[in-house]
């Protein structure tokens, strides 16, 4: 029932507030009304004081136009019976002769000073804050945004509390756009108030000459008491709301309410408190100062630092006697943490710091954004990077750490930016070689930033080189971040979906170890597993028949292999070096299993000539293919062997079965055969070599000249 009424309680009021503007209302009444709207202003002045954010109190816009209407509804009211009965009710009465004293010079000048504290210096003010504030709220969300998705992304957060957030976000967003509204109102209120009193002095004055055959003075006295009255009845409301407007707009989020953080916050320095009671001391020493006043300000801001001081004390005390003393653990806890590695590490000579906190770089902002991003991409979850400066490095340079092992270098120097193209000679700067690409370039001062842009180049910010080097970086090194922690993480994520492809998957008859293994194998290759669904379900299907990784691996390639083969297309036109049939076939028999997988034999010389042809198709498949190279194609028995060799001689060169070609819907435009028939020595190597994945020498297993590919 008083929630009923409480939905009630606006909608009644705004009616009435409507009658206020039509119907005539008696005195006694409107002496009611008018302590109520004193009453009203000071409650929500209080409650701007005691809240502790301004969302806390986000009613209030609307409770500024519904108390502005009211106040405006009474204007009316007490106007009508100003001109219409020479009486308004005894609270204007009162208000009138308290403010005159006798004097009508006086009350009209105490009125002037209220209207001008209210609409010069605290209805101004608030409408540029909220204003500020409204501008500044709407340019950080985005940010804000972005911030929570990637404390969510980072496991920071759960989704319901990234939902509760945004809404926050949008909810502070919607209140300072408000605000900078409902000001508006208050500055309208403060220019009605003014001419109401002008129409009503005037208007006053010329009624009761004319209607009531009052003498000029008679008729100055009576109407200027009452219009006073009636302008502070109506302007000390106004200036509470102007006031409550102010507070809730300058009010930032806080722990406690204001006055609590106001005394806490002005206690914070015993000097400073010490200082000006000193001060004040000193000043009752001048002649004609009031002694007294001075020298009892003074001495009771010297008692209260005193005070602070004590209480500070005591509480060092209290605080020493029951925290016991650090056990030794401790220690060896810090050391512990110190010597943990941490899986990606940005390091930066100490001139580089501005790129985490001077002004107008958000390298923070923008790797969080690079998490979420390589995430939705690669599918798994890239850890936080770690971001510190370091007296060790040159000056302008950083590095990038994967597990404690530099993975990466480069310089981004002050004040300059990244210009990439040809012809830029003739610019100031240092010539550099971007570290991604390997494109040439020249960092140039940022005055010679348009010259460079004019002169063709591509001009890139120190921040973003450096994002883009760590993307890189992750991307490479996406098999080393995978973690078992990160399996089972991923593997829930699955359960919750297809619990059926994890139940048949794991643990048994695979052990998250092997699952594992798999997924890294992918990453290495660059292969997405955001489809971890298609994938469980693909070796899980073949890890009835064998659990060998290489096996595996193939069978979660042979899924999501439409995938795989789109990211190597362009324009839907997948571009591909072929390998002679003949010689297919001879790697096909060569082919042989180890603990490292399966690898080829072949003679030396005819594996260099095969390299020297690998080489050379690759770089004429990659002359104005844009961002797509050339892909090997080759036998599915064979692609896996074939893989280890070329992804130690050839670069990012992708080599592709023709089971996975097939499973997409792409053209196949074939841009180079090899035959791998022409040896580069005329004689083959009279000893057994055997070149594995790291090239070491090792006895051949047939104990004829060969070398092991793969």
């Amino acid at each position: 029932m008083n929630r009923n009424y409480s939905r009630l309680l606006v909608p009644v009021g705004v009616v009435g507030i409507l009658m206020l503007l039509i119907v005539p209302v008696p005195a006694p009444m409107l002496d009611v009304l008018i302590i109520i709207n004193i009453l009203l202003a000071l409650v929500i002045l209080l409650t701007t004081m005691f809240a502790k954010k301004p969302l806390d109190f986000s009613v209030f816009p609307s409770l500024l136009l519904a108390a502005t209407l009211f106040r405006l509804g009474l204007n009316v009211a007490s106007t009508r019976l100003v001109l219409g009965d020479a009486y308004a009710g005894q609270v204007i009465a009162a208000f009138g002769q308290i403010t005159v004293g006798g004097s009508i010079v006086i009350g009209a000048v105490v009125f002037l000073i209220l209207v001008v504290i209210q609409f010069i210096v605290v209805t101004k003010g608030a409408e540029r804050v909220a204003e500020v504030g409204a501008r500044f709220t709407l340019d950080a969300m985005p940010g804000k945004q972005m911030a929570i998705d990637a404390d969510l992304n980072a496991g920071l957060i759960t989704e319901e509390q990234a939902r509760a957030r945004r809404a926050e976000v949008a909810a502070e967003a919607d209140f300072y756009g408000a605000m900078d509204g409902a000001s508006k109102f208050v500055k309208g209120d403060a220019i009605a108030g003014i001419v109401i009193i002008i129409i009503n002095v005037v208007g006053g004055i010329a009624l009761g000459m004319a209607q009531r055959g009052m003498e000029l003075g008679d008729a100055v006295n009576t109407y200027t008491l009452l219009t006073i009255g009636d302008g502070l009845v109506t302007q000390i409301p106004a200036l509470l709301m102007a006031v409550a407007t102010g507070m809730i707009v300058t009010r930032s989020n806080a722990e406690n309410d204001l006055g609590t953080t106001a005394s806490a916050q002005l206690g914070q320095s015993r000097t400073a408190l010490q200082i000006a009671g000193a001060a004040a001391i000193v000043m009752a020493c001048i002649p004609g100062m009031p002694i007294l006043p001075f020298v009892l300000t003074g001495g009771l801001l010297i008692f209260t630092a005193q005070r602070i001081k004590a209480a500070d004390a005591a509480r060092a005390d209290a605080l020493e006697a029951i925290t016991p003393p650090s056990p030794a653990s401790d220690t060896t806890e810090e050391l512990i943490e110190q010597m943990r590695v941490h899986p990606l590490e940005i390091l930066l000579a100490p001139d580089l710091v501005d790129l985490v906190s001077g002004a107008g770089n958000d390298l923070l902002g923008r790797v969080k954004a690079l998490r979420r991003k390589l995430a939705l991409e690669l599918g798994i979850i890239v850890p936080p990077v770690r971001t510190r400066d370091s007296v060790e490095l040159a000056a302008s340079e950083y590095v990038i750490r994967v597990a404690g092992v530099e993975a990466g270098r480069g310089s981004a120097p002050r004040g300059t930016v990244l210009a990439l193209g040809d012809g830029l000679e003739g610019l100031a700067g240092t010539p550099t070689v971007e570290p991604v690409f390997g494109l040439p370039g020249r960092w140039v001062p940022n005055e010679l930033r348009h010259s460079a842009e004019v002169a063709g180049a591509t001009v890139i910010d120190r921040v973003s080189v450096l994002v883009t080097h760590l993307s890189r970086v992750i991307t490479d090194n996406a098999a080393r971040l995978l973690t078992r922690e990160d399996v089972r993480q991923l593997t829930e994520g699955v359960k919750r979906i297809n619990p059926a492809a994890v139940e048949e998957l794991t643990p048994s008859p695979l052990s998250l170890a092997e699952v594992q293994r798999v997924l890294q194998n992918l990453l290495s290759e660059e292969v997405a597993i955001t489809d971890l669904s298609r994938i469980y379900e693909a070796i899980a299907l073949r890890a009835r028949a064998s659990t060998d990784p290489e096996a595996l691996t193939e069978a979660a390639r042979a899924a999501v292999a439409p995938a795989i083969v789109a990211s190597h297309a362009s324009d839907r036109t997948l571009r591909v070096i072929m390998l002679d049939p003949l010689f297919e076939q001879q790697l096909l028999e060569s082919l042989r299993p180890s603990d490292a997988g399966s690898q080829l034999l072949v003679e030396p010389s005819r594996l260099e000539g095969f390299l020297d042809e690998v080489r050379s198709a690759v770089e004429r498949a990659g002359s104005g293919a844009g961002d797509h190279t050339a892909a090997i194609v080759c036998a599915p028995a064979l692609r896996p062997a074939m893989r280890r060799l070329i992804a130690a001689q050839a670069g990012g060169t992708p080599v592709l079965s023709y089971q996975e070609v097939s499973s997409a819907s792409v053209a196949i435009e074939t841009v180079g055969v090899v035959r791998g028939a022409r040896p580069v020595h005329d004689q083959a190597a009279p000893a057994a070599i055997a070149v594995g994945q790291a090239g070491s020498p090792s006895g051949s297993p047939s104990g004829s000249p060969a070398s092991v590919l793969g």
